[in-house]
């Protein structure tokens, strides 16, 4: 038998070569590496603006006071998160539930039915419905109807972009768990709405929240819908001893456009100090549901 170190035998070259497959691999993943950079750009450099500018004007007076008229200093807009609570908080409450009925529907129930092609057509195109739209149809259905702007009305307006989201994220997250899965759960006995119930809904639950958390996200700090159907107030939401929710509803979005428009540096250091809040709120409900939303066996 010939020895491994015979010098016979050729040992073989350890050196990385850039030829071929590993040169393409190097060019393609200093690309990506490049691209992902460029790309964070725009994302840290607004989030360096809101930490320095909108961070220097963040005390516990502007959670716990209200909006400060046009010559007026300090103030807040304790009212305004107040209120962009209330509405999105409707606002989950009719997506959420439909949106997680429809996509079990759509997944399991009746996946290849003409009303799912039909549904998931529609959910679809709702994902780029421009968001006044929403509002105009929340202006039309309650707002009209109810003769007055309103915490429901941009709650119905911000669940109608919600809803498409919760949709097509929670249908996928269903899909994605494992057949065998399922195979089990029947050969046990388990009845339909039991394997629904203990075995899809519990394994996708992560995903649909990450897909509640984008529709949440993109309900808080959304503006047009809630000019026509919220409009904006500069009192609590909660006074004289009631929740005054059929009543114009302050929020941060729509705050912020105010204020960033206005001549006066007191109020656009709170459009500064606003925006940061919403990015934090944001980011904490997306923690928050990364933590609690892991699937319970």
């Amino acid at each position: 038998m010939t020895s491994l170190t015979s010098p016979d035998v050729a040992m073989p070259s350890l050196q990385r070569r850039f030829e071929g497959r590993a040169l393409r691999s190097l060019v393609l993943t200093t690309l990506v590496w490049l691209g992902a950079l460029l790309a964070s750009v725009p994302l840290l450099s607004v989030l360096y603006m809101l930490i320095t500018r909108g961070g220097a004007r963040l005390s516990l007076e502007v959670f716990t006071e209200l909006p400060p008229t046009g010559f007026e200093t300090g103030g807040g807009f304790g009212n305004a998160m107040a209120g962009t609570f209330v509405m999105v908080g409707i606002a989950a409450a009719i997506a959420v539930p439909v949106g997680i009925m429809a996509a079990v529907f759509l997944a399991e129930l009746g996946p290849h039915s003409k009303l799912a092609n039909a549904a998931r057509f529609a959910a679809k195109m709702l994902t780029g419905l421009p968001s006044i739209l929403a509002g105009v149809f929340a202006y039309a259905l309650v707002v009209v109807t109810t003769g007055t702007y309103s915490a429901p009305a941009g709650g119905v307006a911000l669940a109608v972009l919600m809803l498409p989201i919760v949709v097509l994220t929670a249908e996928e997250s269903m899909k994605m768990v494992p057949k065998i899965m399922k195979d089990a759960a029947y050969g046990m006995g388990c009845t339909r709405s039991q394997v629904i119930w203990k075995i899809i809904l519990p394994t996708g639950l992560p995903a649909i929240l990450t897909g509640v958390m984008l529709a949440v996200a993109r309900a808080a700090g959304e503006t047009a819908p809630l000019l026509f159907t919220a409009l904006f107030s500069n009192y609590w939401i909660y006074h004289d001893g009631e929740l005054a929710v059929m009543n114009p509803t302050a929020s941060l979005a729509v705050l912020i456009y105010n204020f960033s428009g206005m001549p006066f540096d007191n109020q656009l250091e709170l459009a500064w100090a606003a925006s940061l809040v919403l990015v934090m709120i944001v980011l904490i409900v997306n923690i928050v549901s990364r933590i609690f939303g892991k699937p319970k066996f």
